[in-house]
């Protein structure tokens, strides 16, 4: 406590002028209604695979060449260090290394959201200000796990707090059940939404009634929803979520980026119609095959995936044939 407490205080003058303002785009959404956020968090995020060697060494070379693709596909910005990224995997070290390369090849008008999420409060509030130091916009929190039996509402908001207050950068909450076994309970995302160096959620459940319920509760405060998972970003801009972190993305960001847009035009039938090719294909890169799928196809769109940190293992033949099935079944191989 006194820790953060004396980092806050410190760190307030620039927590200031890091936010900044970022024009809105134009939509037909059903928004909140309510004060323009202080950074629009509006539109597509790739969540990053990292790329390793064959010895399984970061390799920053095939992260320049990834970037270098990424840049011409009119995307938000970039998640650096989330799930899909193997961020539990990288050594400390790396993680702010890579932010830092990220960030000397990302224009300044796309934002850089990089994970910095440890166990303890005390660990993530010394992430946080590391990650701000190598050139995030915004740190994206996920909820403390281990001990998730304590992690109760209250815990998780003192947490929460303690991050937000510390933090010289604005932060972003971080709800992935599918990893945690911990849904952050809306509860604690109605209070936190009050916190003026919170600024959103990326909740990555899929339940569109509690996405729907976050938006509704939260549409005073500078709090914006984002979708954790392409497979149900239609449904979430229709209960009036601002933008998506897709592991899709990786492989098929324009298509992604243009549903991004049908939706805001308020083109929802060519929407519709884009969203259903899309929904095996996540499937396939998420929960049925995971990074190792999402890495492999990426190698077929022209980007590099290569090998996965142990214990994570290859796909086997089968499921790469599956794999390459699902994308050719909706056309997009």
């Amino acid at each position: 406590m006194a820790f953060s407490t004396r980092l806050a205080s410190s760190l307030r003058p620039a927590l200031a002028a890091l936010h900044w303002a970022a024009p809105r785009q134009c939509r037909e959404l059903s928004t909140p209604q309510g004060s323009e956020p202080s950074l629009d968090l509006g539109g597509i995020f790739p969540p990053l695979a990292t790329p390793f060697s064959p010895s399984q060494e970061v390799d920053y070379a095939q992260l320049e060449g990834n970037l270098r693709r990424y840049a011409s596909i009119p995307f938000r910005g970039l998640v650096v260090l989330g799930s899909n990224g193997e961020y539990p995997y990288l050594a400390p070290r790396e993680r702010v290394e890579v932010v830092s390369c990220v960030r000397r090849a990302l224009p300044r008008d796309r934002l850089l959201l990089a994970g910095s999420g440890c166990e303890s409060t005390h660990a993530t509030i010394e992430l946080t200000v590391s990650m701000a130091e190598a050139g995030a916009d915004v740190a994206l929190v996920v909820t403390p796990c281990y001990y998730r039996g304590s992690m109760t509402t209250a815990a998780l908001v003192h947490h929460y707090t303690e991050v937000g207050d510390a933090s010289p950068i604005p932060v972003v909450l971080y709800s992935v059940p599918a990893n945690t076994g911990l849904d952050l309970p809306v509860e604690a995302v109605i209070t936190l939404a009050q916190h003026p160096n919170i600024i959103g959620i990326k909740d990555s459940g899929g339940d569109i009634t509690r996405m729907g319920l976050m938006v509704h509760k939260t549409r005073q405060e500078d709090f914006q929803v984002l979708a954790g998972s392409a497979g149900f970003l239609l449904a979430s801009y229709a209960v009036g979520a601002s933008g998506g972190v897709c592991a899709l993305a990786n492989v098929l960001g324009d298509p992604l980026c243009q549903l991004d847009h049908l939706c805001r035009e308020g083109q929802w039938q060519e929407a519709r119609d884009l969203q259903h090719r899309l929904i095996e294909p996540n499937m396939a890169v998420t929960r049925r095959f995971g990074i190792p799928g999402l890495k492999k196809a990426m190698e077929w769109f022209g980007y590099y995936g290569g090998p996965c940190r142990a214990p994570l293992a290859p796909l086997s033949p089968a499921q790469v044939e599956e794999l390459r099935s699902t994308f050719s079944a909706n056309g997009w191989l």
